[in-house]
């Protein structure tokens, strides 16, 4: 094994001894028995185990810095968000007197890994969990463990998410796109919503408000196009749409898809065909395309406000009724 994928557990069973008395060697060896001690150190040895300075403040789970996993880079035009919400949560969390760790992984196996290293030795006291899934092994871990946690994005899961037993805090998506949808309306009826493949939670949830806002105003809901996250299978799935469909408006789950569509309507003469995308990148600024703007640093503040419950250090706490999640309202941007 790696150095840092040894833990403090490593050396425990490695040693025959409890991971009490790991600690109390590495900070008090005066009260361990000679022979436990000389068991322990050889075990340490022998494992190449290596305590950071912040693992000795484990005993008083007070290490003040907070874990987050960062995405591995993709490009794009979308992936901008996570990284305004990551430097949003570092500049709240120094106002705080927290700290913040950035970590990396591939995938949840590599993710629940890196968090139990840095948990167990102590390097961080709360994690903050990104881009909730269904079925999302991240939360059952952290909530088996006890670790204090909060989630940016919703228990999928969970028949009703405002009382979840854990702590999250989300943009409403699905009021998002409803005041893009209302605002589109008014050019035209003929309202577009070019999404994610189906299952997708955040896209989905998206999707759900264009279909109420074209409800409520007495509009059919049945143009509703898909496309991966790419600006080219965007441009695709608009121009067929524009060369059989009369469109007055196309409103998209993101900015990467509302390119794709931009450039379709251009190629398509359509130049002035409203297209409303969703993250407010500066890529949507730079064409002049309206967009929901999801105001990370909101996300930010209120989820290091739910870990600190409101008070001066972190909480080892569950979601309590009306005090456990944090719902923030996008805003429409109209260039």
């Amino acid at each position: 094994m790696s150095e840092k994928s040894i833990t403090i557990e490593d050396v425990a069973v490695a040693a025959g001894v409890s991971r009490q008395t790991v600690s109390n060697v590495l900070n008090t060896p005066a009260i361990v028995k000679a022979a436990t001690r000389e068991r322990v150190q050889e075990a340490i040895s022998r494992l190449g185990y290596s305590p950071h300075a912040s693992a000795r403040r484990l005993r008083t789970q007070r290490s003040a810095t907070v874990g987050i996993h960062l995405d591995p880079y993709a490009g794009g035009i979308s992936g901008v968000v996570l990284d305004r919400f990551v430097h949003a949560l570092t500049e709240s969390a120094g106002d705080r007197g927290l700290r913040v760790l950035v970590y990396a992984a591939s995938d949840q196996d590599e993710e629940i890994r890196r968090m139990s290293d840095l948990v167990h030795a102590g390097d961080v006291e709360a994690v903050v969990v990104t881009g909730t899934r269904y079925d999302d092994r991240r939360l059952a871990w952290l909530t088996e463990r006890g670790v204090p946690f909060v989630s940016f994005g919703r228990p999928w899961d969970a028949a009703s998410p405002e009382e979840s037993a854990h702590l999250w805090v989300d943009v409403d998506g699905a009021s998002g796109t409803r005041a893009a949808t209302e605002h589109a309306l008014t050019v035209g009826p003929r309202i577009a919503f070019l999404g994610w493949p189906a299952g997708s939670p955040t896209g989905d949830d998206r999707e759900r408000g264009w279909r109420e806002a074209m409800t409520d105003a007495g509009a059919r809901p049945d143009l509703r196009l898909s496309a991966e996250e790419r600006v080219a299978d965007a441009r695709e799935q608009v121009r067929e749409l524009l060369a059989t469909t009369e469109v007055d408006a196309v409103v998209c789950a993101s900015d990467t898809l509302a390119v794709g569509a931009h450039v379709a309507a251009v190629a398509a003469q359509r130049a002035d065909l409203s297209i409303i995308g969703f993250d407010n990148t500066p890529a949507a600024e730079a064409l002049g395309l309206a967009s929901v703007e999801q105001l990370p640093e909101l996300v930010a503040a209120g989820a290091l406000d739910l870990l600190m419950a409101g008070g001066t250090r972190i909480e080892r706490r569950a979601a309590g009724a009306g005090e456990g999640h944090v719902l923030v309202q996008p805003r429409l941007v109209v260039r």
